[in-house]
């Protein structure tokens, strides 16, 4: 009887982690026959659970919305509480909630009954969160929806919103969900470019329908964190830069997020800083903006910027009189450009 049980227990995560299963499958899977597969899925059904099966070659077991809440899992109570919570923090886009809470909605949403659904959805459409949220935030019907991509393997249809504005449609494989504090991220291999991409989730609109089903390629990475990381703060950008920080590097990840580098222990009291930015004199704001001790290592130019801010801040501080006298003129003087504050370039 245990056996029994513990085996049904199995078939069940089977049947939730996979849109669809042959008999075959899965009598191998749990080491049984297919008349096996059969009992234990009538066992499954008698105690409530969805588990819809199709005749014929094409065919195979799935697990469907029920009339009721499956016994065994929550009530409708817990179900919605879950439910709500989990597309509360999807929607924040908090780092540490992670793929695994994605994953856990669509499973849950997948076996949801539509009443449930509707509760769920009227509740969070009245609800104001009074938390930290990120400026741009995504809808977690679009998150599910590109999660069950990823973990059936089917190809995805959408259109996709680039930082300019301008929109394209994209057929892909999708791979894997990637978040950060502030923002997701979809891992994917392109099929029209034939390579991989990462593409900001907020700027997708999915295109059902999606499929057919593919085989799974090799991750462009094996830490796709990483991966993501370098993708958006550094190679995205027209300029780069190498820096190594005065700080060992688990005191430099407290200031420096996935978003703004990438971090490489260099000994107990320095690391490197990978980074980028549009330009160099963006990358000068980004870099004194982290309030940390480093020295330049890539570009040589960047020094260049660095030392003509230091000029304008030094000008700044100790006033236009002072900054007229280190120009060998006074304020006022004739080779003022017109209209130029004293102590200001023209630029």
């Amino acid at each position: 009887m245990l056996e029994t049980s513990a085996r049904l227990l199995r078939l069940l995560s089977l049947l939730q982690a996979h849109r669809e299963w042959s008999g075959a499958e899965l009598a191998e899977r749990l080491g049984v026959t297919a008349r096996t597969v059969r009992r234990d899925a009538d066992r499954l059904r008698a105690l409530g659970y969805p588990v819809n099966a199709s005749p014929g070659t094409g065919g195979g077991y799935r697990l469907g919305a029920g009339a009721r809440l499956p016994p065994l899992l929550l009530d409708d109570e817990e179900a919605v509480a879950v439910a709500v919570g989990l597309r509360t923090s999807a929607g924040q886009g908090v780092e540490g909630i992670g793929e695994t809470s994605v994953r856990a909605l669509a499973k849950l949403e997948q076996v949801l009954p539509d009443r449930l659904r509707r509760r769920v959805s009227t509740l969070n459409s009245v609800t104001v969160p009074m938390l930290r949220v990120p400026r741009v935030q995504v809808d977690p019907s679009v998150l599910t929806e590109l999660a069950t991509a990823c973990r059936d393997s089917e190809k995805l249809r959408f259109r996709y919103r680039d930082h300019s504005g301008s929109g394209t449609r994209r057929t892909v494989e999708p791979h894997r969900l990637v978040c950060t504090e502030r923002r997701w991220y979809l891992v994917a291999w392109d099929l029209d470019r034939a390579d991989w991409r990462t593409f900001r989730v907020d700027r997708v609109t999915p295109t059902p329908p999606h499929g057919p089903r593919f085989t799974p390629r090799t991750p462009p990475a094996e830490d796709l964190a990483a991966y993501v990381s370098r993708g958006v703060s550094t190679t995205a950008y027209a300029e780069h830069a190498v820096l190594r920080l005065g700080v060992p590097a688990e005191e430099a990840a407290r200031v420096v997020g996935p978003s703004d580098g990438t971090l490489e222990p260099v000994d107990d009291h320095s690391c490197l800083l990978r980074t980028g930015a549009p330009s160099l004199d963006v990358l000068v704001i980004h870099v004194l903006l982290l309030g940390l001790e480093f020295e330049v290592v890539h570009p040589p130019e960047l020094n260049e910027r660095l030392r003509a801010a230091r000029d304008l801040l030094t000008r700044a501080l100790e006033g236009p009189a002072a900054a007229g006298a280190a120009a060998g003129r006074t304020p006022g003087g004739a080779d003022r450009r017109p209209g130029t504050p004293s102590g200001f370039s023209a630029g």
